[in-house]
């Protein structure tokens, strides 16, 4: 019998019960000091029935931070609220793992300690702008980081995964993608450095793998995965040459024998257009799990599961309608229609008010 969306999977150490995963889904309703609230614990427990909870993208440290009222998972009472997210989802039988984010660049100084500048690869200031407290305003440009500030930033990373362990974290997801400080690293069009942080594709990874290396030395490669997006236009970004590009860097995570690599497969968030990308080649590169990531459907998950190309596949937007998405697979129910305007911010409507099955 071939696999589907329903099959029980396994990654890394992580025993999933079915395939369908739950995207990270930045939503900005975290409280004071980035604390996880009640109504965070209420949004999580209601999707336990994932295979597998990807938690909205999390900042590392204060200097991490690109947007309003996000939880972090850097300090003591920022673990004490995740951890009665992770205790409701285990109860359900579910499972989840923590997103660990620094923007870079995608910040701006009135939401950084001090008013800092946000840093990056380069001193290169992204078109576009922030979501600020005081609504959108231009990005500045950001602060190229010297090379002997990295091993702070990485001892950031290390914090951050205990912190999450602390908290009752089945495992942490590395965030590599969609244009945030380590993607910048990667991608040679924020990433103008001449030192050995850049130009050839190993050195433009080089941060990647330090980062990767030390949270693998503290969770354990079997509950590590990483997340990249190689022709994702959001947040500025471009590459020369990303097919070559990201094929080295898959290869080089391949070598961690981390759970998962988590591919978004194309451009999100209205970031335009993004350039034919053969993913096929990147997952044959991968030898653990690997996760697809854009715009897919039942079917298109059940074909992409059975043909080998994915062993999960984890869904966004629908999640945020749908608490109960795996149920209504199963039964081909109709979904709910996602409420767009209540993304980002705001109390329990559109969050978790959505109706569940024959409620």
């Amino acid at each position: 019998m071939s696999l589907n969306l329903f099959s029980p999977a396994k990654l890394g150490s992580i025993n999933l019960s079915n395939r369908i995963v739950m995207a990270p889904l930045t939503r900005n309703r975290a409280g004071e000091a980035g604390v996880p609230q009640s109504i965070n614990v209420t949004y999580y427990e209601q999707r336990a029935t994932a295979g597998l909870i990807i938690t909205e993208a999390t900042p590392i440290s204060e200097m991490a931070h690109g947007y309003p009222l996000l939880p972090g998972i850097y300090t003591d009472a920022q673990v004490a609220g995740w951890k009665k997210i992770t205790d409701a989802v285990h109860a359900k039988g579910g499972k989840i793992v923590i997103q660990l984010w620094h923007v870079g660049r995608i910040s701006h100084p009135s939401l950084l300690p001090n008013n800092a500048l946000p840093v990056a690869p380069s001193a290169i200031k992204p078109a576009g702008q922030a979501f600020t407290y005081q609504g959108l305003v231009d990005y500045v440009e950001p602060r190229a980081l010297d090379a002997s500030e990295l091993p702070e930033i990485v001892a950031d990373y290390v914090h951050a995964t205990k912190c999450a362990l602390a908290a009752g974290f089945d495992g942490v997801e590395i965030h590599a993608a969609n244009g945030y400080l380590l993607d910048q690293f990667l991608r040679d069009d924020s990433n103008k450095r001449t030192d050995n942080y850049g130009g050839s594709y190993e050195n433009r990874a080089r941060f990647l793998m330090e980062v990767t290396e030390a949270v693998v030395a503290v969770a354990g490669a079997d509950k590590v995965g990483a997340r990249l997006s190689p022709v994702n236009p959001f947040n500025d970004m471009k590459d020369s040459n990303p097919q070559a590009l990201f094929n080295y860097v898959t290869e080089a995570l391949s070598r961690f024998n981390l759970a998962y690599l988590h591919v978004v497969e194309g451009g999100i968030h209205g970031g335009g257009e993004s350039e034919p990308f053969d993913f096929s080649a990147m997952r044959k590169l991968f030898k653990g799990g690997y996760i697809a990531n854009l715009a897919y459907d039942k079917a298109r998950g059940n074909t992409a599961i059975a043909s080998g190309h994915a062993d999960a596949i984890a869904y966004g937007v629908p999640f945020i309608a749908n608490p109960d998405l795996v149920e209504r697979y199963s039964v081909d129910a109709p979904l709910n229609e996602a409420d767009s305007s209540s993304f980002y911010g705001g109390s329990e409507k559109g969050y978790t008010d959505y109706p569940f099955l024959g409620a």
